[in-house]
């Protein structure tokens, strides 16, 4: 499988190919960096990327932006066996051949080649809102033209398509939750070994001195992968959620944070490092909408289903529809209710501003409202965007690349060797630690005149 690299002194995407049965690569295409002929090898490769990423990371602003990518690795690695799937509900009880051709449609439009589950939940809630007009209370039925054949009652299909709503949802919360049971259950060796890597892999990015702003996590994702794997860290996680028992979902954008006072000295608290803030743009599968807010209630990881919390929460009936899920939007506007307006505005306000860095993992550039956002984010010179994906089987990342118009803004790792989640920990992402005996040294190496190229990534740019 071919390669795709790019990073700041390349025009363009450079190609790279399989060469011999080491691991090395070759070439192909124009690059200054390497000639045809020459056997390029991970540990080279090493050399350029490492001190890239380590540079980029001392950023003022860093934001990573997570994908379904980063499940299906972990859930790949622990258990062997690849995600499942979100499926298709094909027993759809009202309107079935109008929604398949809704969802079929709008997913050719956004550049799929088939509608999933997501989209038809999305497009079952569209009918809903049509169907609540169409049967608005207390308002009588207008007369037919002459000829025309009665109008339609409504109501029993309102009725009916709210319960193929619930039936889709808890189909889709228990795919979601099983691929956390999958891990859960995997063999006790590959489960340890496989969170190791998460948590090396969350920690590159979190590693950050507590005088910068902290590391913003964004992700799509509906499980709780990236938050056992903040636990397993020690990765404190600040996100809108305040409370104990039900924590609830607040506007307030409020800059709370973490402070710590040192022994002997009152009245100077510095920041905590460890510390991360947290948005899940789309929801999570342990969010529940009651009584007007936004509850998370505790869901444990690797549950065969959430109904009996849902029991509880709704009084010994489960409601699927409270579950705050919203699958991948196809319209902008989608977006504005409650509470993602809240969280793509973070987003926005998080990215779009000067030096700021934005890593994408596992993320395809399949939703266009955060496409938006990242187009925006590039139009300030001094922002930067670094891609990492398994692959590209839609060519979605790289028409991203060349619409920019911004290639200098962007860098890329695109392929089945730099997506990997071990080998992007083992060679590529920097040290997850603040190592500041390394940075000491490597100053006074420098202002020695002694500045191997092996120190020279452990330089970070602190203050």
């Amino acid at each position: 499988m071919s390669q795709y690299l790019k990073l700041g002194d390349d025009q363009s995407p450079v190609q790279l190919d399989p060469h011999g049965d080491n691991g090395a690569f070759k070439v192909m295409g124009d690059c200054v960096w390497s000639k045809a002929e020459d056997e390029i090898t991970p540990d080279f490769l090493r050399s350029r990327i490492e001190p890239w990423l380590t540079a980029l990371f001392q950023s003022e602003h860093l934001n990573l932006l997570l994908g379904a990518g980063l499940s299906t690795a972990v859930q790949q690695s622990a258990t062997e066996q690849p995600p499942k799937g979100m499926g298709w509900i094909t027993d759809l009880k009202v309107c079935k051949a109008e929604i398949d051709s809704y969802v079929n449609a709008s997913a050719k439009a956004s550049g799929r080649q088939a509608g999933n589950i997501e989209d038809q939940i999305r497009s079952i809630n569209e009918l809903i809102k049509g169907l609540e007009i169409l049967t608005a209370p207390n308002l009588p039925l207008p007369l037919p033209p002459p000829g025309s054949p009665p109008y339609r009652n409504f109501n029993n299909e309102l009725v009916a398509i709210k319960e193929e709503l619930s039936r889709c949802l808890k189909s889709f919360s228990d795919s979601v939750s099983n691929g956390e049971k999958s891990i859960r259950d995997a063999i006790p060796e590959k489960k340890i070994k496989t969170f190791n890597y998460l948590v090396s892999f969350l920690m590159s990015f979190s590693s950050r001195t507590a005088t910068r702003d902290r590391l913003h996590i964004f992700t799509t994702n509906y499980d709780r992968i990236i938050e056992t794997g903040a636990e397993l860290a020690g990765l404190r996680l600040v996100d809108r959620f305040v409370g104990s028992i039900a924590p609830i979902f607040r506007s307030s954008r409020l800059e709370v944070d973490y402070h710590y006072n040192p022994p002997g000295i009152r009245g100077e608290p510095r920041y905590l490092e460890g510390v991360a803030r947290f948005t899940k743009l789309h929801g999570s599968l342990d969010w529940y909408a009651n009584e007007g807010t936004i509850r998370r209630f505790g869901l444990p990881f690797g549950a065969a289903s959430v109904e009996p919390f849902l029991q509880v929460e709704g009084a010994g009936k489960a409601n699927y529809q409270q579950l705050m899920i919203y699958p991948n939007s196809v319209k902008d506007r989608e977006t504005s209710e409650y509470p993602y307006v809240e969280l793509f505005r973070d987003l926005a306000s998080a990215t779009c501003r000067p030096n700021s860095t934005l890593i994408t993992y596992g993320y395809s550039f399949g939703d266009e409202h955060i496409n938006r956002v990242l187009t925006d984010m590039l139009t300030i010179p001094s922002t930067h965007i670094v891609i990492i994906a398994y692959g590209d089987p839609l060519g979605r990342i790289m028409n991203f690349v060349k619409d920019s118009g911004r290639q200098a803004q962007i860098s890329l790792l695109l392929g089945d060797h730099f997506g990997d989640l071990k080998t992007l920990v083992d060679y590529y992402l920097p040290k997850a630690a603040i190592d500041r005996t390394s940075i000491r040294m490597a100053e006074l190496l420098k202002s020695r005149g002694l500045y191997p190229a092996a120190i020279q990534s452990k330089i970070g740019g602190e203050e």
